[in-house]
């Protein structure tokens, strides 16, 4: 499998030209040119995973069909629909089945059975976009089914199961191509042109709560509220490159100024489920039961998963905003519980003030990936222990584990979508010639400049640095 694995956001200066990185991944190295490895909890924990959650739809006979089963709920008969699955959990099951599929064979069927159900419950909104739950009633799976209806009603998308299903489509394309039975690929960008026309505010560049909001008054609440398990923020520049749509990137830039916001003012990297904008354009908590709970504005089961999803554009793009971030949250929970991840708790205030005096696998899981972004290793390997011998838990606990187990033994995946260049090859001319090395010479006495691209390809030792052992380096492998 060779895929690119590490790219830099658009609008971001080379990682090469800023200052020396204070903190160091202890995560596995990512590295697409050697085939993936995963650890054997890992795909023991896959295996397990698979034969609990992943479900194929019976009442579908004219095709495979497969979804993850998120409530372990079934119709019993009782004239009550009952919720077995959500595009989030979709989402999941598609970017797991696409990152094992160097291990089981098997993995293309499961993704494109995957891809089937997906398409054949659309949101009534955003046409690429999945409605956001499906419920049995005992002959079909429905969509839009309230309050244990038995017949589908009006249907509409939640925002994080879009972003993955798009961007597993576009991890599939790299994986298998797109020149079979499916197009993964114009799959991808249909669904990511719905993102941005129905997931995203385009008055504020935030990512919204659903398609639905694009529906919403500019009065309404929802109107300009976010979800920070949306802030998926590694996605985002990869989206603007495969669509080359640049408002990505304000989408990028917005967010992480969201975070910021709350990183500096609380210190504890403890993001709320749903974030409002205030009328002085302040981005702050929202309100009890804005949306779900009386914890809506506080860190809970949506939130909990931000060390994960911001601390993964860390991992493959060295951004400092993730990196600030996760040094907060990873000083805050290390403070906090004695550096045990047994005593992660269940839900804070942004303040760090404990909601809960219990633990949850879901809000232990992300820290995988933020501590290893870190340079505590014996944090990470308290996270890792903790994680990998939790026992038995649930769909949402078991999956993040899933998901955060993959990333953390670096298997996780970033499509290609620039074109690739031979080694040396600075000038970008399809070859690795002298005329390489001179340019790196007068980009090193400051008579050329290098672009990002350009930049990448001359740090030989990918070590966020350009200099004389780059230069020599190359002269050697010229001269062998």
């Amino acid at each position: 499998m060779k895929l690119k694995h590490k790219i830099a956001a658009l609008t971001a200066l080379p990682v090469f030209l800023q200052a020396s990185l204070t903190m160091s991944c202890t995560a596995a190295k990512i590295d697409s040119t050697e085939a993936l490895v995963l650890s054997e909890e890992t795909t023991a924990f896959y295996e397990n995973w698979k034969e609990k959650y992943l479900v194929q739809d019976t009442y579908v006979s004219d095709e495979t069909q497969y979804y993850v089963w998120y409530s372990e709920e079934k119709y019993s008969g009782n004239n009550i629909s009952v919720p077995v699955t959500v595009s989030e959990a979709h989402g999941y099951g598609m970017l797991i089945t696409v990152s094992m599929a160097e291990y089981d064979t098997q993995a293309k069927h499961y993704f494109d059975g995957m891809y089937r159900f997906f398409k054949a419950h659309p949101s009534d909104i955003g046409s690429h976009l999945m409605s956001w739950q499906q419920c049995d009633n005992g002959t079909e799976l429905i969509d839009g089914a309230n309050e244990g209806s038995m017949t589908e009603g009006f249907c509409d998308s939640a925002t994080d199961g879009d972003m993955d299903i798009a961007y597993a489509l576009l991890l599939a394309d790299s994986v298998w191509g797109s020149d079979g039975e499916i197009d993964y690929h114009s799959e991808a960008v249909a669904v990511i042109n719905d993102i941005m026309k129905y997931d995203v505010n385009h008055e504020y560049w935030t990512v919204a709560l659903g398609d639905w909001v694009s529906e919403c008054d500019k009065s309404d609440p929802y109107y300009s509220a976010t979800r920070s398990s949306d802030f998926i923020v590694q996605y985002f520049p990869v989206f603007a490159e495969v669509t080359g749509d640049e408002n990505w990137m304000k989408v990028y830039d917005t967010t992480y100024e969201i975070i910021n916001t709350f990183v500096d003012e609380y210190k504890t990297g403890l993001l709320p489920d749903f974030i409002i904008r205030d009328s002085s354009g302040n981005y702050i908590p929202s309100p009890a039961n804005f949306l779900e709970s009386d914890y809506d504005g506080y860190y809970y089961y949506n939130s909990c998963r931000t060390p994960w999803r911001i601390g993964m554009d860390y991992l493959v793009n060295k951004n400092q905003d993730s990196l600030a971030f996760i040094n907060a949250i990873n000083s805050f929970m290390i403070k906090d519980t004695g550096n045990d991840p047994w005593e992660i708790k269940a839900g804070y205030k942004p303040d760090g003030t404990q909601i809960e005096d219990y633990n949850d696998l879901c809000f232990t899981a992300p820290f995988l990936v933020a501590s290893a972004c870190g340079d505590n290793s014996k944090w990470h390997e308290e996270v890792r222990d903790t994680v990998i011998n939790y026992g038995d838990d649930v769909y949402y606990g078991d999956t993040i584990k899933m998901l955060c187990l993959i990333a953390d033994d670096g298997g996780w995946l970033v499509p290609e979508t620039t074109e690739t260049y031979p080694f040396g090859d600075i000038n970008m001319d399809g070859s690795f010639t002298v005329a390489d090395i001179v340019l790196l010479q007068k980009y090193l006495i400051k008579k050329e400049i290098l672009s990002i691209e350009q930049g990448k390809i001359a740090n030989v030792y990918e070590d966020n640095k350009i200099n004389c052992f780059d230069l020599v380096s190359l002269k050697n492998s010229y001269l062998s």
